[in-house]
């Protein structure tokens, strides 16, 4: 029996005809969806010129219905949300008052002034509403402007907030939007459109929003949707084993825009360790680090960097850190952290084998599951630290920052850096290394959306980017007059 159903949202219409099952990536439930290979023809635009009633849309009405929207996104009265949590309760690991907060964060997104420093920072008002002049050296006269694309979606299933993110971003783009829901987080997505559709029924912004469910790599939905006629950009999160299925579509005329996983890391100074209650609050502020959203994240800390050194002393300080931190770790309340309902078994395997010996590691809790602390005693990272998760992180002591460094690639995106005058000093170093994001420990899963993401600006690549030149001939030299220009220089030159 279907756990529940994942309709489509096909431009204001629920549809929730010719379902067909599909498995959970848990593999403990079932759910329901319309099977796609008799929808996909009805989900793009018939023609490009269907967009334009989004151009007769204003700026102040588009913040206008999203601050009503936001307004609807209550979680206590909104029978949409509420049905999308139930939904993740079966789809998605995260513990049930996790799941929950990612829902009751949701409306403040929508507000009016958070809308439009999300569009002014990240495109700029100027363009996204008219034309913007620019005089060149060579005196053309140029207007750009930025418009909307049909844009797809493949977005990560790791809360609400991904969801919501996507949709603004196109709304505040003016894209006509299609979104392939994740079978981790089914009916977020819906749950926001369907509450779209509630307070602005009919809107060309709601015309021009789809979510549709379909397993990534279904060749008949794919290959008949994935052409440039049809959309011109996918903006997809995930990893190879995610997007692979993508990249085969990619061509002149339909970009990819990979917001792909990435791993973060953690520096701390030596200032950490210079009384007992700056190493508690270092040692607070790196559990929220590790402990948010049970270490699911891109953002969070795995592996953290102590400048404590290597000789006695240093390892001694290393590992009454890792004692706090764990402390710390277990106390954090449920909304924001809970011992990991799925554990990766090969993960405390490892933690296991690292616990036994003891010369090499210090392996603080993890008895029960609940998350550990690894401490090395040497100034490299546990050899299994890619599979670091559940609250599971690892203190690296080292002796100077050149072996941070080492460690710094462009899958790097998040780093937590305490104190300031640290981060300061590394801000013009990590990023030639390939770091993205550099932010106060503590901070590294407390994201603000108007800012770049992966070191990309996604909002602004959505965009496309149109050029409208005046060229005044008195003023430009045009082509055809090259030959009366030359013929006159010749002239003048056997004159003298």
């Amino acid at each position: 029996m279907s756990a529940y159903t994942v309709p489509l949202f096909l431009r204001g219409e629920v549809i929730t005809d010719d379902l067909v099952s599909f498995g959970t990536r848990s593999g403990g439930s079932e759910f329901e969806a319309p099977d796609m290979t008799k929808y996909v023809d009805r989900l793009p635009l018939r023609s490009p010129m269907e967009m334009a009633d989004l151009y007769d849309v204003g700026f102040d009405e588009i913040l206008d219905v999203l601050q009503a929207l936001g307004d609807a996104l209550v979680f206590d009265t909104n029978p949409h949300l509420q049905e999308a949590y139930e939904a993740a309760l079966f789809a998605n690991p995260l513990p049930a008052d996790m799941l929950k907060n990612s829902y009751q964060i949701l409306q403040p997104l929508f507000s009016r002034d958070a809308v439009r420093e999300l569009a002014d920072t990240q495109v700029g008002l100027d363009h996204l509403n008219g034309w913007v002049p620019q005089k060149m050296s060579d005196g053309r006269e140029l207007r750009v402007r930025a418009f909307g694309s049909r844009v797809l979606h493949i977005p990560a299933g790791n809360g609400g907030l991904v969801s919501a993110v996507t949709i603004l971003r196109s709304v505040i783009t003016r894209c006509d939007t299609i979104i392939k829901a994740p079978s981790n987080d089914p009916l977020t997505a819906v749950a926001i459109a369907r509450t779209l559709a509630d307070v602005a029924p009919d809107h060309p912004i709601t015309k021009h929003l789809v979510v549709a469910y379909w397993k990534g790599g279904d060749v008949a939905v794919e290959e008949a949707l994935y052409r440039p006629e049809h959309i011109e950009k996918i903006v997809a999160w995930g990893g190879l084993a995610s997007v692979k299925h993508v990249t085969r579509y990619i061509q002149p005329g339909l970009e990819m825009i990979a917001l792909d996983p990435k791993r973060s890391a953690t520096i701390i100074g030596a200032e950490a360790f210079s009384d007992e209650t700056t190493m508690r609050e270092v040692a607070s502020r790196a559990a929220v680090d590790i402990g948010v959203a049970n270490q699911e994240g891109c953002a969070n800390a795995r592996v953290i960097y102590v400048m404590s050194g290597t000789d006695p002393a240093g390892i001694d300080n290393a590992n009454r850190l890792g004692e706090l931190i764990y402390e710390e770790l277990v106390k954090l309340p449920a909304f924001i952290s809970t011992p990991p309902l799925y554990p990766n078994r090969e993960l405390l395997e490892h933690v296991e084998s690292s616990r036994m010996t003891d010369d090499w590691y210090r392996v603080i809790g993890g008895e029960q599951k609940e998350g550990a602390v690894i401490v090395s005693q040497f100034d490299s990272a546990v050899d299994y630290s890619a599979m670091l998760s559940g609250r599971v992180a690892n203190i690296v002591p080292v002796d100077s920052i050149d072996k941070v460094t080492e460690a710094v690639n462009a899958y790097t995106q998040t780093i937590g850096i305490y104190p300031e005058s640290l981060k300061r000093e590394l801000r013009d170093r990590l990023p030639l290394f390939g770091a993205q994001r550099l932010t106060s420990l503590g901070y590294a899963c407390n994201v603000a959306i108007a800012m770049p993401q992966d070191a990309i600006e996604p909002i602004r690549r959505m965009c496309k980017w149109i050029v409208e030149e005046e060229c005044d001939p008195d003023v430009v030299i045009p082509l055809w007059r090259l030959g009366e220009v030359a013929h006159e220089s010749a002239v003048q030159l056997a004159q003298v």
